[in-house]
């Protein structure tokens, strides 16, 4: 069953079993999740004409520990589900048209501040040994995770002898970079909303090959923690028609930092050659001189004169 449908599934299979007014809230979900993501336990009941207390039981009738879980599972259905010009039409209500800067900056910062509540740092821990271990490093991701992908294998790249970006959007190319994957070699899958079938495809396989997997994305119900040995988890949020995606960028910054650490002897070393390299072949900009206008002393009348 695709995950993305979980929540439809759990609603269609309950519906036999709920009380008349939880019926109406679950007709009132299949017909309007867009709408309900954003709604309150006491405000859907509003809306519907029961009380907040009916919600919380029909959110635990289907089986969630509580609303929060619930409208958790509503936002993955949502964010999996809405078109683009979908996803602009719900989110305008939410920003501030004439503060837009300071809203998005505001849910990013709730983003992150929910992350730090909510990540793994034994999960993470764990993430880090299965890089260090690993013979081949792949990093997947593509579209709007293509960027998150190669930031990572930038700095990879510089600490690991073999390391491998997969940013195609060409399935083809995809299983062509990945098929020498296997046991000994960990993959770093990163996808959000909408969800890529070509990562999930790309994860079934290295997971057939017994390669090591590890997922950042934004929810346990993903697609893509499924076929994941380790899931981080980075808080992501609909801003407009794209996606926040600041909070899995910090999970990246933290996982090449805790590398580093990790091979610091290494790293130097590297880091020292590669200086050598960019001084030599002129890669970055070092000059240091300040172009200033050049002014003479100013004479004075009796100077002139004489």
């Amino acid at each position: 069953m695709n995950m993305n449908n979980d929540l439809i599934h759990r609603i269609k299979k309950s519906m036999p079993k709920l009380s008349k007014g939880q019926k109406l809230i679950a007709n009132y979900i299949l017909e309007h999740y867009e709408k309900a993501v954003f709604l309150t336990a006491a405000k859907l009941g509003t809306i519907v004409g029961v009380s907040e207390s009916t919600v919380v039981r029909f959110a635990n009738e289907l089986g969630y520990d509580g609303y929060p879980k619930f409208q958790d599972a509503l936002e993955e259905l949502v964010k999996s589900k809405l078109t683009a010009m979908q996803r602009l039409e719900v989110t305008t209500d939410r920003i501030d048209v004439n503060h837009v800067l300071k809203s998005v900056l505001q849910t990013d910062q709730e983003k992150i501040a929910y992350t730090i509540e909510q990540i793994d740092e034994e999960t993470f821990d764990m993430a880090i040994d299965k890089i260090l271990a690993a013979d081949t490093i792949y990093i997947l991701g593509v579209r709007s995770c293509a960027g998150l992908a190669s930031f990572l294998g930038f700095y990879f790249n510089i600490i690991f002898p073999r390391v491998k970006v997969i940013n195609t959007n060409s399935i083809s190319e995809i299983f062509e970079l990945l098929h020498h994957i296997s046991e000994n070699d960990v993959i770093i899958g990163i996808s959000f909303p909408r969800y890529s079938k070509r990562i999930l495809k790309a994860l079934e396989y290295a997971r057939s090959r017994q390669a090591g997997i590890i997922a950042i994305t934004d929810s346990y119900i993903s697609p893509i923690a499924q076929y994941a040995e380790h899931t981080l988890i980075g808080r992501s949020e609909m801003v407009s028609f794209v996606d926040s995606l600041v909070a899995p960028l910090s999970i990246i910054n933290a996982i090449i930092v805790a590398v580093s650490l990790r091979m610091k002897d290494e790293i130097s070393t590297n880091l020292d050659n590669l200086e050598t390299v960019w001084m030599e072949y002129e890669v970055y900009d070092d000059t240091r001189e300040v172009n200033t206008p050049h002014y003479t002393t100013p004479t004075t009348v009796k100077e002139k004169c004489d």
